[in-house]
């Protein structure tokens, strides 16, 4: 595969949105294959067009992934330490 093709596929997993709509997944796919492949500057054009407006639309579809940011990370830090402090004391 070409380095467009591998990036996509890259997203698109990381995105979760197989799944959620498989048609859409493999548009991008075959489109990313097509912008990898293509040989003539328009042709190459045309295709990264499309692919850039499958992306968004696949981009929306993705499910709200749950990261934590820095206030879970230190609430998760204190609950440790209260938890070993709570062992500690024979708690």
């Amino acid at each position: 595969m070409g380095a467009v093709t591998d990036a996509i596929n890259a997203e698109i997993e990381q995105l979760a949105v197989e799944s959620v709509s498989p048609g859409l997944a493999e548009l991008a796919t075959s489109l990313a294959r097509s912008v990898d492949e293509a040989e003539a500057p328009t042709a190459k054009a045309v295709a990264a067009r499309e692919l850039r407006a499958v992306m968004a639309d696949l981009r929306r579809l993705a499910p709200v992934a749950s990261k934590g940011d820095a206030v879970d990370d230190i609430a998760a830090h204190r609950e440790k330490r209260r938890a070993a402090a709570r062992k500690a004391a024979g708690g």
